[in-house]
Formats: structure tokens, C-alpha cells, sequence
């Protein structure tokens, strides 16, 4: 009896112990991918921000050859305020997209450990069941 109830007892320790390693291996591998992520979205913004500048300086070369009447230098102004604009809001939404995919991957990653859960406490109770009739055979 007593060795029956160890082994439950080490079969629930070991179910405890794989669920948590299960656990941290992913949370580790989402580290390492939100680490990738960030390192690649960096190199991006760098090489972006040397893009935007060439082209800033080659259109200011440009432009320092010609110069415009007052309303053409409003329309680019206001061409330049709408692109800024666009691009902060592509930014929010890129932002918004990365976190919500996240949060749908902490549910999804939620519902199977509790589904786990469920499944562990099902064999126990079957377990159980089956000691306890083990128990109740040898004392009657």
C-alpha cells in the first residue's frame, strides 16, 4: 500500500516536473525569438535611417540647385508631414499586429497547459480509483 502510494506520489512529481521544464524551455525559446526579432528590427531601422538620410541629402543637393516658388515648397512640406504621419501610423500598427500575435500565443500556450492539467488530474483520479479497489479487494 504504502509503495503504491510513493509511486503515485513520484508519478506526480515527475508529471510536475515535466510540465515545468515544458514551461521554461518555451518561455526560453520565446526569449531567444524576441531576441532575434529585436536585433533584426534594428539592423532594419539602421539601415533605413542611412537610407533616409542619403535621400535626404541627395534631395537637398538637389534642391539647393533649384529654387522653387513658395506654394511648391508648402506641397513638399505637406508631402513630407503626411509621409511622417503615415509612417507613425504603420509603426503603431506593425506594434499592435506583434502584440496581439503575442497574446493570442499566451492563450493558446494557456488552454494546452490547462488542458494537460485536466488530462493529469484524470489519470489520477483513475489512479485512485483503481488503489482504492486494490484497497478495498484485500481488506474485505
Amino acid at each position: 500500500m504504502v509503495a503504491i502510494d510513493q509511486n503515485v506520489f513520484y508519478i506526480v512529481i515527475a508529471a510536475i516536473v515535466v510540465v515545468g521544464l515544458i514551461v521554461a524551455l518555451m518561455q526560453w525559446r520565446r526569449v531567444r525569438e524576441a531576441q532575434t526579432n529585436v536585433e533584426f528590427l534594428t539592423k532594419q531601422a539602421e539601415l533605413k535611417k542611412i537610407e533616409l538620410v542619403e535621400r535626404d541629402l541627395e534631395s537637398k543637393r538637389m534642391m539647393s540647385d533649384i529654387v522653387l516658388p513658395k506654394d511648391q515648397q508648402e506641397k513638399l512640406t505637406n508631402i513630407r508631414e503626411t509621409t511622417s504621419e503615415l509612417m507613425h501610423k504603420a509603426g503603431y500598427l506593425h506594434s499592435e499586429i506583434n502584440e496581439r500575435v503575442n497574446r493570442l500565443e499566451a492563450q493558446t500556450e494557456y488552454a494546452k497547459l490547462q488542458k494537460l492539467l485536466m488530462d493529469i488530474e484524470k489519470k489520477e483520479e483513475e489512479l485512485e480509483k483503481k488503489t482504492s479497489k486494490v484497497k478495498g479487494g484485500k481488506t474485505k
